[in-house]
């Protein structure tokens, strides 16, 4: 229609190599403007292409780390605002500034200070993920985009662990070289919604860590600042915990509905801080989890709790089933079925004793391989519970395929029983669900008379909660139980 056409295609000669082609194709007219004929054109551009692609890339990437530079990344923050946009998430952009880096230069020469700065980009991009954008601005500043923001915490530990690789001794020609970072944190939506304004504040953020010592990190709000160095603290207390050996068990017991005995205990984890005193759960498993201190954790409370039923059997009391929660990183720990093993054998723990609770919303990440190392557990004759069952969203598919013995009913679903309908229903379509897979039903969060007369009516084979008894210490629990 137009009376010329042109393309590019990617073709492969016969040897299978590839070739970039331009296609040209032209109508032919007459003296009188008759259409007679077509003539077209293939033309080898390969060789063009290539050298394009190179000038593209040399114009959008740092020559000496090959990482995106100032013009890339400024189109890459564009687009990660109209994403946040659209798709209403949060995102923190780094502003990194090596500390003292000139002194490298001036005394070792350039040569030896960009190997450093190669050597600690190849650093920052290994705790990346892939969705994230490193950058080097110029000099020895570089700056990184956090996509996909779970929440601003998440920009204070990549932060620290920029903090952390970076001050790790680099080896050049024979030279033991030690560097340290200064780093500024801006977030979007929550500081500005202008791009220019996340650098600038980034920018100011970082030169406030420098003047509070440098090796350090700051956010552009001091809240956030202020949060995080608090979150910073607790990690590192946390740390000292474990090897301390600050953490208590507390149990609370589960009591059959049909005749109100006592036919089990929640083993849960308390911190017993030296100075801060008791700290509840929500306060610190978050942070255990997210820094994989989970495992450490979960395996003193296994071994604390194992220790203390075992006990209380051999003194001829009679505790109960033990459950004990399991998280999905110990799951996943390769040595964690031998460890169990292991355990159990050292308090001659009768295996019909314990039950082992894994959340439904962390099974879900990967249920094929929950389904594999559950299935393993059940072998051994452990008995399996999911617990905050209705929270996590999982398929029946899956939830048929587990070697299940309960499901435990989340507090959420129990807390405005009888009176909500959604919850009331909810709950009675669990039991149900539960009835027909041949599982056992537990609810969580029980504190009025009026939600136990419930439960007991619709089906429910056990309740946990403060009508019955709040979580307490050893102590306390063998009173209970010499009753």
């Amino acid at each position: 229609r137009r009376g010329t056409y042109r393309d590019e295609l990617s073709m492969r000669k016969k040897d299978g190599s590839a070739v970039q082609l331009e296609f040209s194709s032209s109508v032919i007219k007459d003296e009188n403007e008759n259409e007679i004929g077509i003539i077209s054109f293939l033309q080898d551009i390969s060789q063009r292409k290539k050298a394009q692609d190179e000038l593209d890339h040399l114009a959008h990437h740092d020559p000496l780390t090959t990482l995106p530079n100032r013009a890339l990344f400024q189109d890459r923050l564009e687009q990660a605002i109209i994403k946040s946009k659209r798709k209403k998430y949060s995102f923190a952009l780094l502003f990194i500034d090596l500390d003292q880096f000139k002194n490298i230069n001036d005394s070792l020469g350039h040569d030896i200070g960009d190997e450093v700065l190669i050597t600690i980009s190849e650093r920052f991009r290994s705790i990346l993920r892939e969705e994230d954008t490193l950058a080097r601005l110029g000099g020895d500043e570089f700056v990184i985009l956090l996509e996909h923001l779970p929440k601003p915490e998440y920009a204070s530990n990549v932060a620290q662990k920029i903090i952390d690789i970076t001050k790790e001794v680099i080896e050049i020609a024979s030279h033991e070289l030690y560097v340290s970072s200064s780093i500024g944190i801006s977030l979007y939506p929550q500081d500005t919604r202008s791009s220019k304004d996340m650098l600038k504040f980034a920018d100011t953020a970082m030169y406030r860590a420098k003047d509070e010592g440098r090796n350090n990190f700051q956010f552009y709000s001091s809240e956030m600042t202020e949060i995080a160095f608090e979150r910073v603290v607790l990690e590192m207390s946390l740390r000292q915990a474990i090897s301390n050996d600050e953490f208590v068990v507390h149990y609370q017991p589960q009591y059959s509905t049909k005749d109100d005995s006592l036919i089990g205990m929640e083993a849960l984890v308390r911190w017993n801080h030296p100075s801060m005193g008791m700290i509840a759960p929500f306060k610190f498993i978050p942070l255990a989890e997210e820094t994989g201190l989970i495992v450490e954790l979960d395996r003193i409370v296994m071994n604390k709790a194992l220790g203390q039923v075992a006990k209380w059997y051999e003194n001829g009391l009679n505790p109960g089933v033990l459950a004990l929660n399991l998280a999905v990183k110990q799951l996943e720990h390769e040595d964690f079925i031998s460890h169990l093993s292991d355990t159990l054998k050292r308090y001659d723990f009768n295996l019909s004793w314990l039950e082992l609770e894994v959340t439904e919303s962390q099974m879900m990440k990967n249920p094929e391989r929950a389904i594999e190392k559950l299935d393993r557990i059940q072998e051994l004759g452990i008995k399996i519970a999911i617990d905050d069952f209705g929270t996590g969203y999982s398929s029946l598919s899956y939830l048929k395929r587990l070697p299940v013995d309960k499901l435990k009913i989340d507090r959420s679903f129990v807390m405005d029983l009888p009176d909500d309908e959604e919850d009331a229903a909810i709950t009675k379509a669990v039991i149900a669900f539960a009835k027909s897979l041949n599982l056992l039903v537990l609810a969580e969060g029980v504190e009025t008379p009026e939600q136990q007369t419930f439960l007991k009516e619709n089906g429910c084979d056990a309740i946990q909660g403060y009508l019955y008894s709040k979580p307490i210490d050893a102590v306390e629990m063998e009173k209970l139980l010499s009753v």
